[in-house]
Formats: C-alpha cells, sequence, structure tokens
C-alpha cells in the first residue's frame, strides 16, 4: 500500500502483506440515509494549467497540486452505488445486516449509513483532525492526490469520522471512494473503496446488562498503557472490545458463512489503543479483513461527544468481493466489459456468485532500467507515470534489480512491467509504442538517466 499508515490496516487478499494505511474527516455531513452520486460526466475537468475544476468546485493549483486526469476521470463513478455492481453487491449485503441486526430503541435500525459523500476533503479532515503529526510519512505528497496544499482526494472514508460524530450521530457507515498512490499489480489500484464503520456508547449504554452499573465509568485519570489510554477505565476498554470483536465477527460470518476461524492479534498504534487485526482461514487463505479498535479519545471529544466511549472499523470492498467471488484481479471492477458486469445480475443481494473468467489473454512483458536522478526520487512517482501512460493495459510493475555504480555511487533501478488486457490480446506494436513513451516521459518527467 506504499502509505504506512500507522494506526489502521486494510483488507488483504493472500499470505502477503498489504501495508497499512491512514485514516481521516468530512466536507459537507449529509444526514439522509442515502446521498445522491454525483454523474459521471460532471466529475472533472482542467480547463486550464493553474486550476481544476471538479464536482461543481474550482481549485487553484500550487507546489502541491499532483492529482492527473487519468484520476480525476474516475471521481464520480461512485462503483459502489452502480447497481448489481460488485461492490455495490458487497455494500448492500454489510448494510442489509447493519440494518437487521442492529435495532434502536424505536425499532428503527441503529446505524445510519452515507454513501455519498463527497471525495474532496480539506487536508485538516484527512490528518489534523485524526491527529496525524505534520512530519507523519502518511502526508506525503508521494502516497496522496492532492489538489491543492488545502484540498485533496481523501485516502480513507475514515475522513468522515470528525464531521459525523460532530453532527450527534452514535452508530454510522461511511461508504466511498479512496484515492492513494501505490504500487501496481492485480491487487492494488490507485482508486479502491472502503466503508467506514463508528459506534460511540454512554456509561448507561456500555453498562446496561451489569446489574451494579453505578459502580463503573467510562473514564478515570489513569495512564496510558498498550492495553488502554489514559482516560478510559480499563472495564469500559474491554467492554468496547468486545463489543467490537462480536460485531466484525458476525458480520464476517454474514458474508462469508459458518465454520471461520477468527484471530485476534493486539497491536500497539499510536492513535487507536488497543487495535486488532481479524484474520479469517477462508479456503487455505488468511485474510486479513480489517484495522479496528477503540476510537482516540481526543478525536471523540473534539467532536462534541465528551461523555462517551467507542470503536472504529474500516473494511476494504475490493479485497472482500475479490475473495467472496473470486475475482483475480482488481482492474475488472473497472470493466464496462458485458461479460464481466452480468454475471452479477442477481435477484437477491446474498446469492453465491463465482466469477467466471474472461479468455486469459497472454501478458506481454518489457524491462525498462535508468539511473536515478537524486535523493528525491520516490518508486510511486514512476508508478504513476507508467500508470497514467500506459492506464488499465499495465499489470504490474516490479522493481526486478537495484544497482548502486561502485565509483559513481549512483544508483539504477531496473523494472519489469507486464502487459496485459482483461479484456483482449495486446499486439506487440501497440506495448511497444506505449514502452517508449514510458521511457521518454521518464526522462522528461523524472529527470532519470535512460539505459535502454
Amino acid at each position: 500500500m506504499a502509505m504506512l499508515w500507522k494506526f489502521m490496516r486494510v483488507a488483504r487478499y493472500s499470505k502477503t502483506a498489504l501495508p497499512p494505511k491512514v485514516r481521516g474527516i468530512l466536507v459537507h455531513s449529509r444526514h439522509s440515509s442515502s446521498s445522491k452520486s454525483v454523474p459521471s460526466d460532471f466529475a472533472a475537468s482542467t480547463p486550464c494549467s493553474n486550476t481544476v475544476e471538479l464536482l461543481g468546485k474550482s481549485y487553484p493549483q500550487d507546489d502541491y497540486s499532483n492529482v492527473t486526469e487519468k484520476i480525476l476521470s474516475k471521481v464520480g463513478k461512485n462503483l459502489h452505488n452502480k447497481k448489481h455492481h460488485p461492490l455495490w453487491l458487497i455494500k448492500e449485503q454489510v448494510k442489509d445486516h447493519f440494518y437487521k441486526q442492529y435495532i434502536g430503541r424505536r425499532g428503527t435500525p441503529l446505524f445510519s449509513v452515507y454513501d455519498g459523500l463527497s471525495p474532496v476533503v480539506t487536508v485538516q479532515q484527512n490528518f489534523d483532525s485524526l491527529l496525524i503529526p505534520q512530519n507523519h510519512a502518511s502526508r506525503k505528497k508521494e502516497d496522496n492526490y492532492y489538489l491543492n496544499r488545502d484540498h485533496m482526494l481523501r485516502a480513507h472514508t475514515s475522513a468522515h469520522q470528525w464531521d459525523l460524530i460532530h453532527s450527534g450521530l452514535d452508530a454510522f457507515l461511511a461508504v466511498g471512494d479512496v484515492y492513494r498512490r501505490d504500487t501496481i499489480d492485480n491487487t492494488h489500484y490507485p482508486v479502491f473503496h472502503q466503508m467506514e464503520g463508528v459506534r460511540l456508547f454512554s456509561c448507561h449504554e456500555l453498562f446496561s446488562n451489569i446489574k451494579d452499573v453505578e459502580s463503573f465509568q467510562l473514564f478515570e485519570q489513569g495512564h496510558r498503557t498498550a492495553h488502554k489510554q489514559e482516560c478510559h477505565t480499563m472495564e469500559a476498554v474491554r467492554l468496547v472490545e468486545f463489543n467490537l470483536k462480536q460485531v466484525l465477527t458476525k458480520l464476517m460470518t454474514h458474508i462469508f458463512g459458518d465454520g471461520l476461524q477468527v484471530r485476534w492479534v493486539d497491536c500497539s498504534f499510536p492513535f487507536t489503543h488497543p487495535s486488532f487485526e481479524m484474520e479469517i482461514n477462508f479456503q487455505g487463505e488468511w485474510l486479513e479483513v480489517l484495522g479496528c479498535g477503540v476510537m482516540e479519545q481526543q478525536l471523540v471529544n473534539s467532536a462534541g461527544a465528551q461523555d462517551k466511549i467507542g470503536w472504529a472499523f474500516g473494511l476494504g470492498l475490493e479485497r472482500l468481493a475479490m475473495i467472496l467471488y473470486d475475482i483475480p484481479d482488481i482492474r475488472l471492477f473497472w470493466s464496462e466489459d458485458e461479460r464481466f458486469l452480468k454475471q452479477f445480475i442477481v435477484p437477491h443481494i446474498c446469492q453465491k456468485i463465482k466469477f467466471q473468467p474472461l479468455s486469459r489473454y497472454p501478458p506481454l512483458i518489457n524491462d525498462i532500467s535508468f539511473w536515478l536522478p537524486s535523493e528525491t526520487y520516490s518508486k510511486n512517482d514512476f508508478y504513476e507515470l507508467a500508470r497514467t501512460i500506459g492506464g488499465d493495459l499495465i499489470e504490474k510493475v516490479v522493481l526486478l534489480d537495484e544497482f548502486t555504480h561502485p565509483k559513481t555511487k549512483k544508483v539504477s533501478h531496473c523494472y519489469r512491467i507486464v502487459y496485459r488486457h482483461p479484456e483482449r490480446t495486446l499486439t506487440q506494436n501497440e506495448v511497444h509504442r506505449i514502452h517508449q513513451a514510458i521511457e521518454e516521459s521518464a526522462v522528461r518527467e523524472l529527470g532519470v538517466e535512460g539505459r535502454f
């Protein structure tokens, strides 16, 4: 995942570790259970070099602006709201489970769902309100898509936590597309989809099943440890942990069926204490589903819920769908091929589906080597350049070799680029033109010295 978010993990598709990632806050809170999606043909345009027009607003560019037209073209697609799309099916399954499983005092669903919140957030929302330090690695331009120094495409759905809590909500799910500059392979894409879950408890709610409730408190003036924040009582933390584990275990059982083996691992993350990784043994693969834990009380307090304690979790919808439906390549979620889309037109959202692969077209492989320009070079810059030029024709980019010249100390990288279209056969001439354009752009845009 390239960005080393130190307090959250997103779902992964195999035993291979996917890097941890970050969490954040919102531009416009909406209080209905569903919001209107932005039409894709109105999503983005760049009329001149110094502004970006996006979702009806104009953003002046500056030295932090790095979002590309290819990424802007994805804004407003809202695959999670496209009926019968696999991401929509996953979202609807989770919504259905929460609506039926958790009922409020008036007989209505306890959790409200927000799936149309704007993906454009402020830097303050995406980082500051989550207590992420100014010098934290997760803020780097190399890992995020910035419109300018003040605005960016959200890197996580937790960018809406603070606003929704501040609006008075105690239990909600927030779903949306998120954007990160990342490596290129069959399980990573610069645009993917997350679902955020948050639940806050008052003292009465948390200890409701305990007889002597008056002797229990949510907060104390104690010390922060690996197991709790300094303001939480140990009893409150344990009950919040227990509730969170129950909620997530029931959800995964609802999605994947009974007979799953769930393993919880305590972690020491700086902003969420304690946190857990939930792993599910599914068809021989360990599935790391999410990052979760007791919410940072300073965030809860600042949002106006000083008398409550709560948990939060994040789900990666693509990772869940890839396993549930046996989809081998994350690029397929963006396919408009009817052979792909028709497989998910089913009468019921919980109907079992096993994806039938389209014809497996052969890959074409080309390598590219160059001397790096300076210490400011980032692999993500090259990945972004390759993705901008080659688009979804590129299946994978791998750093094949790294060499340091013994005399000049100059560093050389050799990358292997695997080209494969998910829906048709590529020709060598077609790939050669793309590869040559990547070579020329790397020299021109990144300042590398080609070894072509």
